[in-house]
């Protein structure tokens, strides 16, 4: 029997996941004016899917429409981001209190994957490739405590904070950090030491929370220039 091919994204669904993409890989910055026709002109379709994008996205709070003049990036909302960092801090500790609840042999098997890239695998230096690893290792972590209500909750927290997330990879001892704190994070998980585990999950993720007070045009600038690791 042969297996059928999947439908084709709807056109409006393209075009907000074209548009989120720039968001998030910068090529629209906060603040950046728009209009509706520009975008349908830059992709050769009509309005009307570019709308309906759009206001998709304004509901996600990615963009906002002003009367008589267009389309915005919305500015960084950062009280926003910092509650959900704090939200994150919560679920994520609550799935390594659960791991190492578990019995050691079930532990690693659920972890093995992540032990693989994080302890043995050579270190990347891609500072795109790294973010995006990163987000994986943190949903990992979570999926692998066995309640899918609150993996659900955790990927719609990581999309929201995927744009801030990457700006935390610019640098290079950033990318150094990132490898040792998820190996400390790792082994303390695999040895039940459920406290310690916590305590460097606790302050891996509130460095990344600091960094959000400290963004500024030249971080956003340096995010922009990033080399997409998927298209290189």
């Amino acid at each position: 029997m042969q297996t059928p091919k999947p439908r084709p994204l709807p056109l409006a669904d393209k075009i907000y996941q074209t548009l989120k993409n720039d968001i998030f890989d910068f090529r629209l910055m906060p603040g950046d004016r728009f209009s509706e026709n520009e975008i349908a002109g830059r992709m050769a379709v009509s309005r009307t899917p570019v709308r309906q994008a759009l206001f998709r996205l304004a509901r996600e709070g990615y963009v906002e429409v002003e009367f008589r003049s267009g389309w915005q990036v919305c500015e960084f909302d950062f009280t926003r981001f910092e509650e959900l960092y704090d939200l994150r801090i919560v679920l994520e500790c609550e799935a390594v209190k659960r791991l190492c609840a578990m019995p050691l042999a079930q532990t690693g098997e659920r972890l093995a994957a992540l032990r693989r890239f994080w302890l043995e695998a050579p270190q990347l230096a891609d500072g795109k490739a790294v973010s995006l690893h990163d987000e994986a290792f943190h949903m990992a972590i979570v999926a692998a405590a066995g309640n899918g209500e609150m993996a659900a909750i955790h990927a719609e927290l990581t999309e929201k904070i995927r744009i801030i997330r990457r700006l935390d990879f610019t640098r290079e001892d950033r990318i150094a950090a990132t490898y040792q704190e998820h190996a400390q994070i790792l082994l303390a998980v695999l040895q039940q030491q459920s406290e310690a585990a916590r305590r460097i999950l606790t302050a891996h993720i509130a460095v990344s929370k600091a960094e959000v007070r400290k963004i500024t045009l030249h971080r956003l600038q340096q995010a922009r220039t990033l080399p997409d690791p998927l298209n290189s």
